[in-house]
């Protein structure tokens, strides 16, 4: 099964997957406003890998079968400073 990736500007790190490219029929209205104009990135063979860009691929075969897309979100990134101030009893941010 071949995918096709898209990325958008608006939002670093997040991704639509469709199972065929250019075709954007399935993909809810509001999601397309909010993703914006997409930006095509490659085709993926998903059954040549266990996991695609950190999605298992049994999850994308199983969102593309059923919504027909698949959107990736950008990954959390962890604050380790804050995490540090809070084990010290500080506040997470630094107040200015």
């Amino acid at each position: 099964m071949l995918c096709a990736v898209y990325k958008t500007l608006r939002k670093e790190g997040m991704y639509l997957y469709l199972p065929k490219k250019d075709n954007f029929n399935d993909v809810p209205e509001s999601l397309m406003k909010s993703f914006g104009k997409p930006q095509f990135v490659m085709l993926v063979a998903v059954e040549k890998h266990a996991k695609v860009a950190g999605v298992h691929a049994d999850t994308l075969k199983k969102a593309l079968a059923e919504e027909g897309y698949y959107l990736q979100m950008p990954a959390q990134l962890e604050n380790w400073l804050g995490e540090h101030r809070e084990s010290l009893g500080l506040p997470r941010k630094v107040e200015e």
